[in-house]
């Protein structure tokens, strides 16, 4: 494709002709995937969300369908051993981060060694890709640790064959608590909050570590959440100290349940996704672009979740994931928060609607109603199903290109297209690339245009109208995430 000067110096008419001819010339691979409308789009004769239809050159998006592989993948995930992966850790009594280290049988000493014990048996069948680590620190005294602890993470990491230096975080928090915070020598269940999550991120391990991923994925139980985030901020400053490319993190926080016991339905086929607008880490400088351009919903960690949607909401894994634009739920917080703040891309997994005399609740019956967060209230199936949705994006973003670098709008000249720009990816099976863009009131892509393998491209639609992004395909077809343009001259 020719040059942006070069471009910009052709009248209107001929910038679209070559427009045109480059589409015309993308190869098939790229042109397969955009060709049918999304299964959660607008019927026609209109945009979801849009009040005008910015139409153009491009095709509606459909979301990407499982590979042949990952469907094997998602048929080994096994509800019968989360069941007993969360019955085991409800049998060390409390898992309180303040609880006994060393007694082998009640406390979260007990639970970590566990814990380890099962990535070890994962790690064992990788063929030497996977390794096993307990990654200690020690907790300054706080308002919920009056003492100095010891805190445990037990990290197992997949190593990529091809990018290995790019990062997917998965974890479950280990530790459980009663009403009182500080009670650590009271029985604390947490089969659901957070054993669940524990569970599906041990499944997740044990079937993936079969499999060779392009890019490297860190599956981890970690502690201290409910005395405040202790190991996930560990861990994420320790990736960031370490220069790491994390390029998604997801925590799975009480995915445990399909109904909340309280006379609403069951609801076992969503799981809720909460993803940040406006990046945590922003610096004024980036914000000042951000309120010249827009772009308050196209944070990295809402195109994740977009991603999410793309490639994990089918018939492979059975449900429906509700995407909510909030960093977490209204006034709480989760291990994917410290991952915000150190600047990575992260979401939060949760079950559709809580029930709160099950969480955070002394073991006790009162006036015929059982408080606590025990297995009784969990269903098994469910967590099946969110291991599953976890699994669909893990590897479709293991499996795919790094999302795009260095893209930009090109506003060195006023037109009434568009011109954009990005540096092109290292990965020897990149096929090309893919433009999106929507109205500016839309929350999904409406359109795509398949470039090909260039780093310039002029779409013939006005970037003060819509919202733009860019993706990578592969040969396989398997896409990147959307990376959202910055203004370049």
């Amino acid at each position: 494709m020719e040059t942006d000067r070069e471009l910009q110096n052709q009248p209107a008419a001929t910038r679209r002709a070559i427009l045109a001819a480059a589409t015309a010339a993308v190869p098939a691979v790229a042109l397969a995937v955009t060709e049918a409308a999304p299964a959660h789009a607008a019927e026609a004769g209109g945009v979801p969300g849009a009040d005008f239809d910015s139409g153009g050159p491009g095709r509606r998006p459909q979301p990407q369908a499982p590979d042949r592989e990952l469907r094997r993948l998602l048929g080994e995930v096994d509800e019968h051993r989360i069941r007993a992966s969360v019955t085991r850790l409800v049998a060390f009594g409390t898992r309180h981060t303040l609880s006994s280290q060393t007694d082998p049988v009640r406390g979260i000493g007990a639970a970590r060694d566990w814990l380890y014990a099962q990535f070890q048996a994962a790690a064992a069948a990788s063929g030497g890709r996977m390794t096993v680590e307990l990654q200690s620190f020690v907790q300054p005294p706080g308002a919920r640790n009056p003492e100095p602890v010891t805190v445990t993470n037990v990290v197992a990491t997949l190593r990529g064959t091809r990018s290995p230096e790019r990062i997917h975080v998965v974890t479950g928090h280990y530790d459980s608590r009663v009403t009182d915070v500080m009670n650590f020598t009271a029985d604390a269940p947490g089969a659901d909050d957070d054993a669940s999550g524990v569970a599906v991120v041990l499944e997740l391990a044990r079937v993936f570590a079969t499999r060779p991923l392009e890019s490297t994925v860190v599956f981890a139980a970690v502690a201290g959440e409910e005395q405040g985030l202790f190991g996930s901020t560990y861990m994420a400053a320790q990736f960031k100290a370490a220069g790491a490319k994390v390029a998604a993190m997801f925590s799975n926080d009480i995915v445990g349940a399909s109904q909340a016991w309280d006379g609403t339905a069951p609801d076992p086929r969503t799981v809720r996704l909460f993803v940040e607008g406006v990046p945590t880490s922003e610096t004024p400088a980036q914000a000042a672009t951000r309120q010249s351009v827009g772009g308050e919903d196209d944070g990295p960690s809402r195109q994740l979740a977009r991603f999410v949607r793309d490639v994990a909401e089918n018939d492979a894994t059975g449900m429906r994931i509700r995407v909510v634009w909030r960093r977490d739920r209204f006034l709480r917080g989760s291990d994917h928060i410290p991952f915000l703040q150190q600047g990575y891309p992260a979401g939060r997994f949760t079950e559709p609607r809580e029930n709160f005399d099950h969480e955070h609740q002394d073991v006790r019956v009162e006036n015929g109603k059982q408080f606590g967060d025990l297995p009784q209230f969990c269903d098994f199936a469910y967590m099946a199903r969110v291991a599953r949705v976890n699994a669909a994006t893990l590897w479709s973003l293991a499996q795919a290109p790094a999302a795009p670098a260095g893209v930009g709008i090109v506003a060195a000249v006023l037109t009434n297209d568009t011109t954009l720009r990005w540096t092109r990816g290292t990965e020897p099976d990149l096929a090309g690339y893919e433009i999106l863009w929507r109205e500016s009131t839309a929350p999904d892509w409406t359109y795509v245009l398949p470039v090909g393998d260039v780093t310039t491209a002029i779409v013939d639609v006005v970037k003060d109208n819509v919202h733009f992004g860019v993706r990578a395909v592969d040969t396989t077809g398997h896409r990147s995430p959307v990376t959202y343009p910055q203004p370049v001259t």
